[in-house]
Parts: C-alpha cells; structure tokens; sequence
C-alpha cells in the first residue's frame, strides 16, 4: 500500500505542469512594496490589481499580464503618498505592469508548483526583462499566485527620493511582492 501512494504521488507530481490552462482573468489581487526610508521602514500597498490570463495546453505555455493603477498604491502617510505618486509621474504612467511570456516549472506538485515566470515589468515608462520566482496553485476553478522580488527603482528612471536637500531618502531598493487568484470559466 505504502508503494503504492508513493508511486502515485511520483506519477501525480508532473500533472500540475502539463495540465491545459484556460484563459481567464484576475478576481482578486493585491500588490505590495516594502520600502526603507531616512524616518523608518514602510509598506505600500494596493488592491485595485487587474490583468488576464492566456490559457494554453500546459502552463509552460501561458501568457498574459497582471498590472495595478500606481495612483492607488498607499503607503498609511498621505504626504508619502503624494511623493509617491509624483515619482512615479501616475498622470504620465498610470500603470506597473508584469507582462509574463512563459513559465518555468521549477518543482512540480499535484496542485502547486514552484515556477519562474519569465517576463518583463513595465514601470515609469521603462520595461525591463525580469525573471520572478513564483509559487502557483491550481485548483480545478482557477489559479492562485504568489511571487516576491527585490527591484531597483533607478533601473526604472524613478527620481525624487530624497527631499529636503538629501535629509529625508528613501532607499532605491525595494522588495515587491505580487498575490493574484484567477478564476477559471
């Protein structure tokens, strides 16, 4: 018996990467930055997160994208949140957005996998190649994903982190992290 499951669990271990995808959008979703500034660390957050998701027949195959309105991102601090939205010009470039090409399935399990998506963030005007290390869980009525990453605002032309002549900054390296659920037709 004990051979058995283990055999069956070996067998049911690539499922999750060759299982057909269907296409679909996001239903709920939050993206969240850690941030580390002069006057302490902080957090900024949304929940206005969209994007949709190209099914395909294995979910090597998939494609899409999943982006946020950067004039929702708030931080708890109003005028923080203002700087915010002026460094990252949301009149000019209104969205962040993840683009996703394809996916690597790191470590395959019958329901979740550990993934590297690989794509690109489009931020401030600037797109950049970025592979994210993901975990993915597939249930029979839609996707759950989950993927952390450190990022370097200056890589995207972000300007206006330090204030009052350099005595308050905000360090350029930030920690992103990106929860989304997809739900299947």
């Amino acid at each position: 018996m004990r051979r058995t499951l283990a055999l069956l669990s070996l067998l049911a271990a690539p499922l999750c990467a060759q299982r057909a995808i269907p296409s679909s959008n996001v239903v709920t979703g939050r993206l969240s930055y850690d941030g580390r500034a002069t006057l302490g660390d902080f957090v900024g957050a949304t929940d206005s997160v969209f994007g949709h998701l190209n099914g395909a027949a294995e979910l090597s195959r998939v494609s899409g994208f999943v982006a946020a309105r950067a004039a929702t991102l708030k931080t708890g601090n109003g005028h923080r949140d203002r700087d915010q939205y002026k460094s990252l010009e949301v009149d000019s470039f209104p969205e962040i957005r993840y683009e996703l090409d394809s996916v690597s399935v790191d470590a395959p399990k019958s329901d979740s996998s550990t993934v590297t998506l690989r794509g690109a963030f489009r931020i401030h005007g600037v797109r950049r190649a970025v592979d994210l290390p993901a975990r993915i869980v597939l249930t029979p009525t839609g996707a759950q994903l989950r993927a952390d990453t450190p990022l370097d605002l200056r890589e995207y032309q972000i300007e206006g982190l330090s204030k009052f002549l350099g005595a308050l900054k905000m360090n350029p390296n930030i920690v992103v992290h990106i929860e989304v659920k997809f739900a299947f037709p």
